[in-house]
C-alpha cells in the first residue's frame, strides 16, 4: 500500500436501484435521495440494491450527491466516480508515485487527437506522450485478482485505441492506462466478454509499440483514497 493521495467528505449510504446512466437512488439515514453516477459501465457487481456504499456532497443539478465507491474487501471501497479516479491517478504522478510515469508531467488535459479527445497529454524525459485513462473496475479471476476493462460493449473506447495506434504508427509516443479502482487486484486484462474487440484492439495496440499500463488505488472507510499498487502487471 503506497499511501493517502486524497481525502474525501464521504458519506455512508445503502444503493437502491440505478434509475438511468447518470442517476441512482441511494438511502442515506432513513432518506432515499438521488446521486450522480460518473461511470457509464454496467457496473453490474456492485448496483446490486441494499450494497453499502459511499458518496460525497454536491451542490447543483438535479442530484444532491456523487456515488463515489461501493463496499468491498475488508471495508474497504471500489471507486466507480471516474473524477476521483483521475484526481487520485493525478496525485499520484504529482507526488513521483507512478513508476512508468517518472519525471513525467501532465502538460495538456483533453487533448483533441483526430475524431476523439484524450484524457492526457503528458511532457517526459524523452518528449511528449499521448495517453488515455480507462476505468477497471469488474473483478475477475478465480481468487479476484484481476482489474477488467470495460464491463459491456464500448464504441468510444475501441476509437481512443485506434486513436493511439494511429499515433504510435505516425512515430508520436502513445499510452492506455488502466485505473483498477478496487482494493487487493494484482493484474489488469481485458475483459473478452465485454468487448472481445477491445481485446484485440490492444493486443493490436502492444504490437504496434503503444505502452499500455495499470495501477490500483482504494478507498478507506474514512474517505482516504489510497494508492494500492502503483503498477499492475498487464495481460494482454
Amino acid at each position: 500500500m503506497a499511501g493517502e493521495l486524497l481525502r474525501l467528505n464521504v458519506i455512508k449510504c445503502t444503493f437502491l436501484k440505478r434509475l438511468n446512466r447518470f442517476v441512482a437512488l441511494v438511502e442515506v439515514k432513513g432518506e432515499t435521495r438521488r446521486a450522480l453516477v460518473t461511470n457509464t459501465g454496467r457496473l453490474g457487481e456492485f448496483m446490486v440494491p441494499g450494497r453499502k456504499a459511499f458518496c460525497v456532497p454536491k451542490t447543483g443539478g438535479k442530484t444532491d450527491l456523487i456515488l463515489v465507491a461501493f463496499e468491498d474487501l475488508n471495508g474497504r471501497g471500489a471507486i466507480v466516480d471516474t473524477g476521483t479516479q483521475a484526481r487520485a491517478f493525478e496525485r499520484a504522478v504529482e507526488l513521483g508515485l507512478i513508476p512508468w510515469l517518472k519525471n513525467c508531467s501532465i502538460k495538456r488535459k483533453e487533448v483533441t487527437v483526430g475524431e476523439s479527445r484524450l484524457d492526457y497529454l503528458f511532457e517526459c524525459p524523452k518528449g511528449e506522450v499521448y495517453a488515455e485513462m480507462k476505468s477497471a473496475v469488474l473483478r475477475g479471476g478465480v481468487r479476484g485478482e484481476y482489474a477488467m476493462y470495460p464491463d459491456c460493449p464500448s464504441t468510444r473506447g475501441r476509437r481512443h485505441i485506434k486513436e493511439l495506434i494511429e499515433l504510435k504508427r505516425a512515430g508520436k509516443e502513445a499510452m492506455i492506462f488502466f485505473i483498477g479502482a478496487m482494493p487487493g487486484v494484482e493484474k489488469f486484462r481485458p475483459n473478452e466478454g465485454g468487448d472481445p474487440e477491445i481485446a484485440r484492439l490492444l493486443r493490436e495496440a502492444r504490437k504496434a509499440g503503444v505502452q499500455i499500463h495499470a495501477m490500483s488505488i482504494s478507498l478507506l472507510p474514512g474517505g482516504e483514497v489510497i494508492l494500492e499498487e502503483p503498477e499492475l502487471k498487464v495481460e494482454v
